[in-house]
């Protein structure tokens, strides 16, 4: 039975029921999960999440320090020389663009919100470089506002997991808000993403390995054999090794 036949069948309570067990199951898992972009503030954590595109966090926090001692708040960075900001971030790729774009969200802050980081959704949204995925990192982890984080990763386990069928970002994050309690939102959103970089890739993910096996309507798609799926997996069980 496919993928979609399986979650289709369940009951609504099911499904939620289901749900809810794979995030206490991936919290038991990924008792570490966090933001794994460094940030000493909301404006940090908004250009590093901003920086983050197309590239890794590890990049991004190799980058910043520097970034950020030469530059440490909106009015610096949006007064910056373009040149200097572009050599600061090239290792991230896109460097001309992703200046631009910080540069640009540095003067919105300062020119719009008192040179304060905005808190509001509706606010963050009309920066520079800043979608809904990117309001929700910084609300829920810099703010403390409940959010999902439907970056790739998290929208494609929510289809392999059954919460969803849709590719819209939008529609992803309203169709599993539904699923699990407003407080339980940005943890979750750190637990998908984790288990998505470490067990559940895109290619190749390691079946055989993953501690949801047993919840997941997708299990088969990639490597079921428990030697060889352990190789796949691309971390350690514990922070820091």
């Amino acid at each position: 039975m496919a993928t979609t036949e399986k979650s289709q069948s369940e009951t609504p309570l099911a499904k939620k029921r289901r749900a809810r067990r794979i995030n206490r199951e991936l919290a038991q898992f990924y008792p570490y999960a966090r933001c794994e972009l460094d940030f000493a503030d909301p404006f940090q954590l908004l250009v590093a999440t901003v920086l983050s595109a197309q590239t890794t966090d590890v990049r991004v926090n190799q980058v910043t320090p520097a970034l950020f001692a030469a530059y440490p708040g909106p009015a610096e960075l949006a007064a910056a020389d373009k040149a200097a900001v572009e050599s600061l971030v090239r290792p991230t790729g896109f460097f001309r663009s992703k200046a631009d774009k910080i540069q640009r969200l540095a003067a919105a802050i300062v020119h719009d919100f008192g040179a304060e980081v905005p808190q509001g959704l509706d606010d963050l949204v009309t920066l520079p470089g800043v979608g809904r995925k990117t309001a929700h990192v910084v609300r829920g982890n810099a703010f403390g506002f409940p959010g999902l984080t439907v970056d790739t990763h998290f929208g494609r386990l929510a289809r392999r997991l059954g919460f969803t069928t849709s590719d819209d970002p939008v529609v992803v994050e309203r169709d599993v808000a539904d699923l699990f309690d407003r407080k339980d939102w940005t943890m979750l959103s750190h637990r998908l993403i984790f288990h998505g970089r470490r067990i559940c890739h895109s290619r190749r993910p390691a079946c055989g390995a993953c501690p949801i096996a047993s919840l997941c309507p997708s299990y088969g798609i990639g490597e079921v054999d428990h030697e060889a799926a352990l190789k796949l997996r691309r971390f350690e069980l514990a922070p820091g090794q």
